[in-house]
């Protein structure tokens, strides 16, 4: 499947008309969201890197103009004006990594306008997924409080490929491991696994499955407890890790039940045993709200797993994202609609510690020793610098939460942390909304109701 053609409709049919009309001038456009989805104080931008590779790569080919053409019911001929376009323009994005806020660009694309139109579905759709699952799954790292959070996404993630964005932004915002073999391989990110329900089920017991295990696996081993009776479960795999040697670096995992209460006696049950350094793992269903009640609640879990709640990001699986023009050929734009109107202005964001963002236009200096939150990442159609490793946007983002206020990081009905605007930007935005009403007067149109312009609304 082509990355070109798998775009929304109405983009081919604009770009189209673009060219045609000749409408060619550099056009910007700002990708943001509008608001935070219910229980989020903030936001972790991701997708960035995956989106600039396909950037980079972007061409339309013979093929894609028939398929476009097909799409339309039309000739290829009259499509001729979309072959071999690529996208040459420029990009200033934040890192991936960086905490983001309602309102504020996650992206701003800058580019011949036919250009800068084709390319929106594919950014929106690498921009949102990601950055969704990202942050849903920075909100695990936070409730977890500094236990280790594993990934085990990928078996219910909407298909392979969300399944490794899953495993991606989870190693981005501090998750420890990953169940899924490719992405850590890819990654450079340790894998992590134990046995399932239907392994124990296939032996006699559950003795003769722990031994089984521990012998074709001569390292740390996870022995699941709980496919019959947890506590029995729990003091065989006591037994058998005393007698074949093992302890540090093993662990029990639970999986279903009052895990909070289950682990309390595991944990009891190990202790007298004589293995202290045995671990507990803890999944099944588990998300931030589960971990920060477990840990609030003092279980004596050491791991938390966590997969189709977080993969999906079930509570906030869509965000409020929107791509819209704010300049086209020098001229500031923006949209009126009710509780859709947006900002006019190729933008900057200033990050201050400890106060608001504050969202600017481009050229503003920035107020005191406020950080550029935007950075060119593409001109003329090409990095400006190396791929950004996931390991350094992991730096920003833990930096980024960690100066959070409390409100916005807390796990339940957070306060979302809001950006304000700058004056010059409040300025630009009143005079261009000021300037638009004017000329949409309706006599200015040349429309009267029955008793006059004032009788029309």
């Amino acid at each position: 499947m082509s990355d070109v053609t798998t775009t929304d409709l109405y983009e081919v049919t604009m770009a189209l008309t673009y060219l045609r009309e000749g409408m060619r001038a550099p056009a910007t456009f700002s990708l943001f969201v509008r608001d935070l989805p219910p229980g989020r104080g903030f936001l972790v931008a991701a997708g960035l890197e995956p989106a600039l590779d396909l950037l980079a790569g972007y061409r339309v080919t013979d093929e894609d103009v028939r398929d476009f053409a097909a799409a339309l019911h039309r000739p290829p001929e009259d499509l001729e004006p979309l072959r071999g376009l690529t996208f040459d323009g420029e990009v200033r994005a934040v890192p991936e990594g960086h905490v983001v806020l309602a309102g504020e660009p996650l992206l701003e694309v800058t580019a011949p306008l036919p250009q800068a139109q084709l390319v929106e579905t594919c950014l929106l759709n690498q921009l949102c997924h990601q950055t969704a699952v990202a942050s849903k799954a920075a909100r695990c790292v936070l409730a977890a409080a500094g236990h280790p959070v594993v990934d085990f996404a990928l078996r219910r993630s909407h298909g392979p490929w969300a399944g490794w964005q899953a495993a991606r932004v989870g190693a981005l915002v501090g998750f420890a491991a990953t169940s899924n073999v490719a992405a850590a391989g890819l990654l450079g990110i340790p894998a992590s696994g134990t046995m399932a329900h239907s392994y124990v089920e296939a032996f006699p017991g559950e003795e003769e499955a722990f031994r089984a295990f521990a012998r074709a696996h001569p390292g740390p081993v996870t022995f699941l407890v709980d496919t019959y009776d947890t506590e029995r479960g729990v003091l065989t795999a006591a037994r058998v890790l005393r007698e074949i040697g093992r302890g540090p670096g093993c662990a029990i995992r639970l999986d279903s039940g009052d895990l909070g209460k289950l682990a309390r006696r595991a944990r009891s049950l190990l202790d007298a045993a004589g293995l202290p350094d045995v671990r507990i793992v803890a999944s099944g269903g588990l998300d931030e709200y589960a971990v920060s009640g477990l840990v609030r609640g003092g279980a004596p879990i050491d791991v938390y797993a966590v997969g189709t709640k977080v993969g999906v990001a079930a509570d906030a699986p869509a965000l409020d994202a929107a791509y819209k023009l704010v300049e086209y050929d020098g001229r500031p734009v923006m949209k009126l609609s009710s509780a859709k109107m947006t900002t006019p202005g190729r933008k900057q964001v200033f990050r201050r510690p400890g106060r608001p963002d504050v969202i600017a236009l481009r050229g503003e200096d920035p107020p005191g020793s406020a950080q550029r939150l935007l950075r060119t990442v593409m001109r003329d159609g090409r990095r400006t610098g190396p791929h950004d490793r996931w390991e350094y946007a992991r730096a920003r983002c833990a930096h980024d939460v960690a100066a959070l206020p409390a409100g916005a990081r807390r796990i339940d009905r957070p306060e979302p942390w809001l950006p304000v605007l700058s004056r010059a930007l409040d300025d630009l935005t009143s005079r261009v909304r000021g300037e638009l009403e004017w000329q949409f007067r309706p006599e200015h149109l040349g429309v009267t109701g029955p008793g006059g312009p004032d009788d029309l609304f």
